[in-house]
């Protein structure tokens, strides 16, 4: 087993490696980086208005952090203003609030009577007060965050942009609308501000770790400055959302690194390898639980966690020296063997294939029943019907 000596290793680091993952949520890698760095230089990175400069490799980069926006500084710059949001899914929903317990004035657009109208009624949202429709929410909002699915941007703006007077903010959570326009036709309004801030993970885990004291990292743009303060804007609402540390991007950046990370190694890239190595063990005889343990189980709840709390070089040092040797030897040709597949991944992305793909499945009258079906297969599978089991025997899920 790769990690018999690494799980000496997790041990000792238990304590560190889940305030490590905590810290991660609120900007690991700029501490991480600091930390390698000699104390005088750490010493000069504080700058005014809790911006740092940090060293990412030999790139240096802004870092904009809450402790420059405490809550009475947001109340204070926001008082006079009313947050719109459309959309209440898992963007919607994680920001919408964290806006609110923050105190600000944010209300909710969507459609009466529908799914999410339902939801948010059901977590304290009144209809008249801070509940209404998409067109009065982004009448009555002159900053309107438009967190409707992609699709939904595309197919409700000639409904939105009416409302997108001079003078308001356009804010979006992804770079997806703006960037791809020649498919969405979401064009900037004239004399409005765009700005953009990414939680890097979903609404629920933004919501999770603001509930918790803590905050999600964070993307920000700002795609036309109208007023000359979109991006104090940007930043201060990054904040008010429940981020934790802010880092500069644009708009085509961001969702070229999203649309790519989540089919690359955040979902769709793992999902595959996941599978490929899982099959070939049945094929060769291993037991499910087997095939299991050593293909998700370990990576999940024992690798996966060093590299994430002290980097891939501490996690090799902890481990065996075999497993050392194998991982070494190995990675160079799995590498060679993906890099044409992410070169491919990235110009699907880049020239909008990838997009136009999204917009037309995720637009189909029966797209949640065809998604169904498609998780379905996965779930039916017999890695993750051999998971459910292996899941259930963990210390935490045991039955006492």
């Amino acid at each position: 087993m790769a990690s018999r000596t690494a799980s000496r290793a997790l041990a000792r680091a238990a304590i560190a490696g889940r305030s490590a993952l905590a810290t991660r949520a609120l900007g690991a890698a700029p501490r991480l980086a600091a930390r390698q760095m000699p104390a005088a230089a750490v010493a000069g990175f504080q700058q005014t208005r809790g911006i740092k400069t940090l060293k990412f490799g030999n790139t240096e980069e802004k870092v904009y952090e809450r402790s420059d926006w405490p809550k009475a500084k947001l109340l204070e710059y926001f008082k006079n203003d009313t947050i719109a949001v459309l959309g209440y899914g898992p963007q919607g929903h994680g920001q919408g609030l964290n806006l609110r317990d923050n105190g600000l004035n944010v209300i909710v657009g969507v459609r009466k009577d529908g799914r999410s109208w339902k939801k948010a009624l059901a977590e304290g949202w009144v209809p008249g007060k801070n509940l209404f429709s998409i067109e009065e929410a982004a009448d009555k909002g002159n900053i309107v965050f438009n967190l409707l699915s992609d699709a939904a941007q595309r197919d409700l703006w000639s409904t939105v942009k009416p409302y997108l007077t001079p003078g308001k903010t356009l804010y979006f959570s992804h770079g997806f609308a703006i960037t791809y326009k020649h498919q969405t036709h979401v064009e900037a309004p004239e004399g409005v501000d765009v700005v953009l801030c990414a939680p890097k993970g979903s609404g629920t885990t933004l919501r999770t770790l603001f509930l918790e004291g803590k905050g999600l990292n964070s993307s920000i743009a700002v795609f036309q400055d109208a007023s000359g303060k979109a991006h104090e804007r940007v930043v201060a609402l990054g904040v008010a959302i429940g981020s934790g540390y802010l880092y500069e991007t644009t708009f085509a950046k961001e969702v070229y690194s999203d649309l790519y990370g989540e089919r690359g190694v955040l979902m769709g890239a793992i999902n595959g390898l996941f599978r490929a190595q899982y099959d070939v063990l049945r094929a060769q005889g291993h037991s499910p639980s087997e095939a299991f343990n050593e293909t998700v189980e370990e990576a999940t709840q024992s690798l996966y966690p060093l590299i994430g709390a002290k980097g891939m070089d501490w996690m090799y040092a902890n481990c065996s020296v075999t497993a050392q040797r194998g991982a070494l030897d190995w990675h160079q040709r799995f590498y060679d063997a993906s890099l044409p597949v992410f070169k491919d991944l990235y110009e699907s992305v880049k020239n909008g294939t990838e997009s136009q793909r999204s917009l037309d499945k995720n637009s189909q009258a029966d797209y949640r029943e065809s998604l169904e079906v498609e998780l379905k297969e996965i779930r039916d599978s017999e890695i993750w019907r051999a998971g459910e089991t292996v899941r259930s025997l963990r210390p935490e899920n045991a039955k006492q």
